[in-house]
């Protein structure tokens, strides 16, 4: 199991020279001049020139990716902002925490409610309780997150006014965001919780279960559920990835200090470090959450489990044999 883990974690740098690379190339791509968006449109063409070879534009793309990587390796050096003049690393890390909670409370409801109505629409099937989690899901899956975010401003600021439209200091200012977020999510995870309910319902050990006597909820929760675990905790772990991609508009919408509201500021001002800065760290996060993704999978199911340490005990049975 742990050389495993090694294993991925040792597979996260290729992936994270790639995003890297990928940046700068995207970045030297894209229109706009970070020198005059520091100097101003009247800047004469030598104040920029010279900026440009402080900063470094003005070198190869290859020998700056080099340099930037270098930094990272060498000394823990993600740059400085253009904007703020402060280190990107610690600007970023200001903010990581606040969409971290908004993410991670998304996850939560996301995962509480859409098992819980999958499970109830799986059980009751073709009933009235069915048909709502099946609309709920239907409208979920349609509606765009900033949508969501509009029409719950409109509803809870404008109509009932019980919640404010932005804010981060107290804890009602994070319900709209985390319902914004994880609406859409939440009604994946519903569809795939009852689809999975009820293929595992059709098998021969469930029949069995009851044939036996035990309760309903024994058998939906012990029998059902725990076998259907696999496809429903697939869906959080893509879902989780989402939802922190999904933090950016979040933020935007209800003024948010968090990483992904610093993202798009930094993409408007052509601020290039804090913007590599940004997708590297939610590449980062990105592939952490696959890899625990795939530590629960060995958690929960016996089978994946018994992979790994049937690989040690035959290696200790071949050395025996030798």
């Amino acid at each position: 199991m742990l050389k495993s883990i090694l294993k991925r974690i040792l597979a996260m740098i290729p992936v994270m020279l790639g995003v890297t690379l990928l940046v700068f190339v995207i970045l030297n791509m894209a229109p706009g001049d970070a020198a005059t968006n520091m100097l101003g449109d009247y800047a004469e063409e030598a104040e920029l020139e010279a900026l440009r070879d402080e900063l470094g534009l003005n070198d190869p793309l290859l020998v700056q990716w080099g340099r930037y990587v270098w930094n990272i390796v060498a000394h823990g050096d993600f740059g400085t902002s253009y904007r703020t003049g402060q280190s990107v690393t610690t600007s970023i890390f200001e903010r990581y925490p606040t969409t971290l909670l908004v993410a991670g409370l998304g996850v939560v409801f996301t995962a509480l409610l859409g098992i819980s109505l999958g499970i109830i629409s799986a059980v009751k099937q073709y009933s009235i309780w069915d048909n709502l989690a099946t609309v709920i899901g239907m409208v979920g899956v349609s509606m765009p997150s900033f949508f969501v975010g509009l029409v719950l401003i409109i509803l809870f600021c404008q109509v009932l006014g019980i919640l404010p439209a932005s804010g981060y200091k107290h804890w009602y200012n994070y319900i709209m965001p985390i319902m914004t977020i994880s609406f859409g999510s939440m009604a994946s995870q519903m569809r795939m919780t009852r689809s999975s309910m009820l293929e595992v319902m059709r098998q021969d050990y469930v029949r069995t279960a009851r044939a036996k006597g035990q309760s309903e909820k024994k058998v939906v929760l012990h029998h059902q559920l725990k076998n259907a675990m696999i496809n429903i905790i697939t869906v959080i772990g893509t879902q989780a990835a989402i939802l922190l991609g999904g933090s950016i508009i979040v933020e935007q919408i209800f003024g948010i200090p968090g990483v992904g509201n610093l993202m798009m500021t930094s993409i408007n001002f052509r601020d290039y470090p804090m913007v590599r800065g940004c997708v590297l760290l939610m590449a980062l996060t990105f592939s952490v959450v696959n890899l625990l993704v795939d530590l629960i999978y060995a958690a929960v199911d016996p089978r994946i489990r018994s992979q790994f340490t049937g690989k040690k005990k035959r290696k200790e049975r071949t050395g025996k044999a030798v």
